[in-house]
């Protein structure tokens, strides 16, 4: 499992270098049910000192600032060898995925390879053992920049939803093999993506992880399961490792969802509006947070049996 993780649960923020112990133990727990269950666990900062792109899954306010700013970049690398060394012995952690989907203009990208080698040394000073994964730019997409690591024991990541009008349900009722921009995205044209990346795996000798790959469930009606059986068995035939994005989540109305959807609208999710999503878990924490907390637990989502039995035929 990739479980992703803000700076936060690791350091407070306004506190540079003071654990946040309470944090931590979220952490501890992923691993420890990893461990109990034989899942390998990949610790992914999702949410990076200064936010690595512009959007909400990195809580960036105005403009990302980890790649101009030193500051921020100095915190990245001391909380990842705070983190490999607090995880160093755990055999149940496959690596580290040190930062999810950096986005630089193409002509500062050797700024995102230069940070990817400062953190790596400072990993590498705690932990031999682990592997680190890196993410492309551009929402983990071009990889070409990073060449060959000077670290042996690291594989590249990317995150794969072409075409993202089909698979984020932002174009609405297309269907696989969906027409966008006037090419038709078919298994074909998806496995131009997969066998660039196979081309640069090759080229350096690093193995592709594809760490986010996923789509929004309209009821299989619109060829979703078509569109998730061509990428997976394109892995299998390229020998790309994968996991889905994502396993659990609040079934919504656009981008991928989970194999696990909560499909109830209490008032903390309100589709009807004009307020939904995270705001009101905060405004009503305080009101409803046991029933908030209660409405988490999987026992209360359902299932998408259809699309978990495609992707166990290329587990």
């Amino acid at each position: 499992t990739r479980a992703s993780f803000n700076y936060r649960v690791v350091e407070f923020e306004d506190t540079p270098g003071v654990p946040n112990k309470k944090g931590l133990r979220y952490l501890d727990d992923v691993i420890k049910w990893c461990r109990k269950h034989s899942v390998y666990c990949i610790l992914d900062m999702h949410a990076a000192p200064g936010a690595q792109n512009v959007d909400w899954h990195c809580d960036c306010i105005g403009e990302p600032e980890l790649f101009e700013k030193k500051v921020h970049q100095d915190r990245f690398v001391r909380l990842w060898r705070f983190i490999a060394d607090r995880y160093k012995n755990e055999s149940i952690v496959a690596g580290y995925d040190i930062l999810n989907e950096p986005v630089v203009d193409i002509k500062k990208e050797m700024v995102v390879k230069d940070l990817y080698e400062r953190a790596t040394g400072a990993i590498r000073s705690v932990d031999k053992r682990h592997i680190i994964f890196q993410e492309g730019n551009v929402w983990a997409q071009r990889l070409d920049f990073l060449g060959k690591p000077k670290d042996d024991n690291t594989a590249f990541s990317v995150h794969i939803y072409p075409p993202v009008e089909y698979v984020f349900n932002w174009d609405l009722d297309l269907k696989h093999p969906a027409k966008v921009a006037g090419l038709t995205w078919n298994k074909e044209r998806l496995e131009t993506v997969v066998r660039e990346y196979s081309r640069i795996s090759s080229k350096v000798g690093v193995p592709i992880y594809v760490g986010e790959f996923g789509i929004n469930w309209r009821g299989g009606y619109f060829g979703e399961l078509e569109w998730t059986r061509d990428l997976a068995s394109l892995f299998k035939k390229y020998g790309f490792h994968w996991t889905y994005w994502t396993y659990k989540t609040i079934a919504n109305s656009e981008f991928p969802d989970g194999i696990y959807r909560y499909t109830k609208n209490p008032e903390w999710i309100n589709r009807k509006g004009p307020v939904t999503g995270w705001e009101n878990f905060y405004t009503l924490w305080k009101k409803e947070r046991g029933n908030i907390v209660e409405s988490w637990k999987t026992r209360n989502f359902v299932l998408n049996n259809r699309l978990l039995e495609v992707l166990k035929r290329y587990m």
